[in-house]
């Protein structure tokens, strides 16, 4: 038998979560690194331009309605499973802590 038993739920739920946090911790990255201008152009340009999901809006304001605590919690969660590809980049850190939201 050459199957490796997850090392978690991997329901497509979970799964998708998982994606959505590290490239919803990219685009927070880009903001942070003046690569983006404001949360609004990198909502825009994922929807758009890379196949984020329009539903959920674009990745700050899924990271506005998720809540920042919530997605840092759950990526330290899978930062323990998986490893440090899941590690919250600074901003995302001090948003989370502070409160505030990428859209005013």
């Amino acid at each position: 038998n050459y199957s490796i038993a997850p090392k978690a739920e991997n329901t497509p739920e979970h799964v998708a979560m998982r994606l959505v946090t590290r490239f919803t911790n990219e685009a927070v990255m880009c903001l942070q690194d003046d690569i983006l201008a404001n949360a609004a152009d990198g909502d825009i340009g994922a929807v758009f331009g890379l196949g984020f999901p329009p539903f959920l809006g674009g990745p700050f304001r899924f990271v506005d309605h998720y809540g920042a605590d919530k997605l840092v919690d759950l990526m330290h969660r899978n930062r323990d499973l998986y490893g440090e590809q899941f590690l919250p980049c600074q901003l995302l850190l001090d948003v989370a802590k502070s409160g505030e939201k990428f859209h005013k």
